[in-house]
């Protein structure tokens, strides 16, 4: 059975997630893809205020599709996190908690993901159409002019994640492509 998250997370969360668990989210994140990052950390650079609070928020790296009539988004996959990687250490810095995409990340996330306490998510890509039907509300908050690439607040419930970095540095992506490559020597001894 999957483990129910609330949103937003808590540091006692964060302590109990390790790499690998597969849980179902439930409450309000943001979206953000690369424009949308580029500039939060020009901002934070520059010292001027950013148009959303993240200090304890989750990220989803997603620009979803328009919705159809008389739905509240469009197709929503997860996009790249390695397009985020050079501004993810100073969001996390500045208090964000959560991020959800897909594939690995760099050392560099990784080392501020284990110094500032946060954890990163891992979505299933190519499942954008089923990701939409967890979202219950969406609303932009930041951007609009970005189009789809506009930071969104969006609710989820029952959103299928898997941690894929927590908050020990702990990287299933890491931990599997090991446990493959054990799993291949044994069965060429065969």
């Amino acid at each position: 059975m999957k483990k129910r998250i609330q949103l937003p997370l808590k540091d006692e969360d964060l302590v109990e997630l390790r790499a690998g668990d597969s849980l179902l989210l439930n409450g309000p994140l943001l979206t953000g893809r690369d424009a949308a990052h580029k500039r939060l950390y020009e901002a934070a650079q520059s010292g001027k205020e950013l148009p959303v609070a993240i200090k304890g928020e989750t990220i989803y790296y997603v620009g979803p599709c328009p919705a159809k009539p008389g739905r509240i988004i469009g197709s929503a996959g997860p996009t790249t996190s390695s397009r985020m990687d050079f501004y993810t250490p100073t969001l996390l810095k500045l208090g964000l908690k959560g991020m959800i995409g897909k594939g690995q990340r760099s050392p560099e996330v990784i080392e501020a993901v284990t110094t500032y306490g946060a954890v990163y998510f891992a979505a299933l890509g190519g499942a954008g159409a089923l990701i939409a039907n967890s979202i219950i509300k969406a609303e932009i908050v930041a951007y609009p002019d970005l189009g789809p690439e506009a930071i969104y607040r969006i609710e989820v419930r029952d959103f299928p994640v898997i941690v894929a970095i927590d908050g020990k540095g702990n990287d299933l992506y890491r931990i599997g492509r090991a446990e493959y490559s054990r799993r291949s020597e044994r069965n060429d001894e065969c």
